[in-house]
């Protein structure tokens, strides 16, 4: 399993105020909120860990095919400058992040040995990100690759109308859009 976001770092300095009142105690746990407040960037951490939980829970939503809304359930802990963990009850994902002046980037795995292609790009506010992200991400395979979607929203690849064992996971927000899948 494999999964990716991306936060467009200008947009979330406009649209949203991590600061307001329960914000932080909605969406982080204790052990988070500690290691939020007391780092020299708070605002980069706050989102380094969203991204981190967001790539976590397309990882578990692939797994376990059940969406639900509960952010404190995914525990994150950082273990170098560009690798952390993000654990939901016994389950561990590791993660690959990236931050940059303008974007924060994760990719999740189930095994942290697990091969994948991951790549993020500008994408102008006139343009489709959907368009732009599909279109980038099946042009790394044949010409009869589609992309589609299940009920719950999460992306297959399939070639010739048969869907094909690669975990594929896509993110975009703001100017920027991502995808990662796995690889063989």
């Amino acid at each position: 399993m494999i999964g990716n976001d991306v936060v467009d770092l200008n947009l979330a300095k406009t649209e949203s105020n991590w600061q307001r009142k329960g914000f932080l105690e909605k969406q982080f746990t204790d052990f988070e909120i500690n290691e939020i407040l007391k780092s020299a960037n708070p605002f980069l951490k706050v989102w380094l860990f969203w991204s981190m939980k967001e790539a976590a829970y397309k990882c578990y939503v692939q797994e376990y095919k059940k969406r639900f809304f509960a952010p404190k359930k995914f525990s994150c802990k950082i273990i170098s400058d560009r690798e952390g963990v993000v654990q939901i009850e016994t389950k561990k994902y590791f993660i690959n992040y990236l931050i940059s002046g303008n974007y924060i980037v994760s990719v999740a795995k189930e095994n942290r040995d697990l091969k994948m292609v991951s790549e993020l790009f500008f994408i102008d506010k006139n343009e489709s990100s959907t368009k732009i992200i599909n279109d980038k991400l099946v042009s790394f395979f044949t010409d009869d690759t589609q992309l589609l979607k299940n009920d719950l929203g999460i992306p297959y690849l399939y070639q010739n109308n048969k869907k094909i064992d690669v975990s594929v996971s896509k993110s975009h927000h703001g100017n920027y859009g991502a995808f990662a899948f796995s690889t063989f």
